[in-house]
């Protein structure tokens, strides 16, 4: 089983072929069309891995964005007792899903590739698990 560890928005990924991840928005992307990710730390398998320093240059990701999206509020409320002073503010991180289709090595070589899938059939599924971890 290959897997690759991308950065994108900060954060760093563990990934593997045909995983659906939540990242930070991705700037003038549209759902449904290809994104690569070309910040990848380190990729590998069970038997060996190769380490990035930093990175791996030649080495790269390849996503379907599946659609954009934002959360669910989180509440900032703030108050200062005695002073009748208080501060209620609201916040949605905005987030995009994307499935990841082929890791590539450093020389091109596709290490995984994921099944073909309807991107529907993924985007409902995807909703379904949301609204059941919501209800938790």
């Amino acid at each position: 089983m290959s897997y690759a560890v991308i950065q994108t928005g900060g954060k760093q990924y563990k990934v593997s072929a045909g995983e659906i991840l939540k990242v930070e928005k991705l700037a003038d992307s549209r759902p449904e069309t290809k994104v690569e990710f070309n910040e990848i730390l380190a990729y590998g398998d069970d038997k060996s891995i190769e380490l990035g320093e930093p990175t791996v240059s030649g080495a790269k990701v390849e996503a379907e964005l599946l659609k954009n999206g934002k959360e669910r509020t989180i509440l900032i409320f703030k108050k200062r007792r005695r002073k009748n002073s208080r501060r209620k503010n609201g916040h949605r991180q905005k987030f995009s899903l994307v499935r990841i289709n082929k890791i590539f090595s450093k020389d091109g070589k596709v290490l995984s590739e994921a099944e073909k899938m309807k991107t529907s059939e993924v985007v409902v599924n995807e909703v379904k698990e949301e609204k059941t971890e919501a209800s938790k």
